[in-house]
């Protein structure tokens, strides 16, 4: 079998740094290899990026990981989900930005560069991963039919690192969506019991849930706040993702990960640890 692949887009920025380190913390354990992506606008800028990434690669070295540098001409926005599909990622790790950074990478638009791909990001703050990655991680379930999907990559990354797995599920008072709701849970329960995986449950207020994930994420000290990204295939909609774009610029600086749904019958895991 290949190698398994991760993405890290790196600026030359210490968020990007850290994005490395959580990259380097997942990949161990399984022996994968992480391509570097520098993505520059003209020709003449290559030079300075490979001296830049190769001085990258040699800070990071000591982890046992092998780091592979790349450059390329092109938006970050089209390029980072093309180079991931060319390697056959498994998870891109992106950092994301205040008000300044590599091509403006602010919550909106690192949500952009998400939505341009079919691999799961991981979108690191400036908080460094534990040395035992990701050891508590939330997973809202809301009722779209698509939240589910993220469940296996999550059962994955909790096995790599014997998680704890908190699924939130917002409380609703119409009867029919109370039985959506147990039905969920109950999904959950039988989906990581059945690989092995440990979980809680708690119901917390529907009334500002995005808000009300990150306060709960906060109280369990979690690593990873996991997430679907319904705006796939809808650009238009992208800067007022406020759901999506809240969880992953959360003040608590919790990473998150962000799958983008699949559409089509017969859903598998092709794009997830398989």
């Amino acid at each position: 079998m290949s190698k398994k692949t991760f993405i890290v887009p790196h600026d030359f920025t210490k968020v990007a740094d850290i994005a490395l380190e959580h990259a380097i913390a997942t990949a161990k354990p399984l022996d994968a290899e992480v391509q570097l992506l520098h993505v520059v606008s003209k020709q003449n800028q290559i030079h300075e990026a490979n001296i830049k990434l190769e001085e990258i690669v040699e800070k990071f070295n000591s982890h046992g990981v092998d780091l592979i540098p790349n450059v390329r001409i092109g938006s970050i926005f089209e390029d980072i989900g093309d180079f991931a599909a060319e390697h056959e990622a498994k998870l891109i790790f992106m950092g994301t930005h205040g008000a300044h950074g590599w091509q403006h990478v602010t919550g909106s638009h690192a949500l952009k560069v998400v939505t341009n791909s079919s691999v799961p990001f991981i979108i690191v703050q400036e908080k460094v991963v534990k040395p035992t990655g990701y050891d508590s991680i939330v997973v809202p379930m809301d009722l779209n039919k698509e939240t589910k999907q993220k469940l296996t990559i999550v059962s994955r990354l909790a096995k790599y690192f014997d998680s704890m797995v908190h699924v939130v599920i917002p409380d609703e008072s119409d009867d029919f969506l109370k039985h959506q709701v147990k039905s969920n849970i109950v999904f959950a329960k039988r989906f990581f019991k059945d690989r092995g995986v440990d979980m809680k449950h708690s119901i917390i207020s529907r009334n500002g849930f995005d808000k009300e994930v990150v306060k709960y994420a906060v109280s369990v000290d979690a690593d990873l706040i996991a997430i679907m990204n319904l705006n796939k295939g809808n650009l238009f909609n992208v800067i007022s993702s406020n759901y999506e774009q809240y969880i992953i610029t959360n003040d608590a600086l919790i990473p998150a990960l962000i799958v983008n749904p699949v559409y089509k019958e017969g859903y598998g895991q092709s794009i997830m640890f398989s």
